[in-house]
């Protein structure tokens, strides 16, 4: 297994009941094939530049431990998601 960090970008306005059901479907995705080590929700903070629209963004960072396979998964559903508005998942270094 591999040691990654994601980076998921929520929209600013959303509820946070649904944000978390969101985030559940993520964590979700992780643990069936693999395991947490530390969630960081930053938040609502200021982007770099306007996107859709927004110019501020819900932030939240997962470090996990997983097989390469679920990281297809991720971008899949963050892709089709349309309260993702931007995602990021970057392989660590040993």
């Amino acid at each position: 297994m591999n040691k990654y960090e994601a980076v998921l970008i929520f929209v600013p306005n959303m509820e946070e009941e649904k944000r978390n059901t969101l985030l559940d479907k993520f964590k979700g995705i992780i643990e069936s094939d693999g395991t947490i080590t530390n969630i960081d929700e930053w938040g609502n903070r200021k982007l770099a530049y306007e996107i859709n629209d927004y110019t501020d963004g819900y932030y939240v960072i997962l470090n996990f431990e997983a097989k390469p396979e679920v990281i297809d998964e991720i971008n899949r559903v963050a892709k089709i998601s349309d309260d993702v508005m931007r995602h990021m998942v970057i392989k660590e270094d040993k």
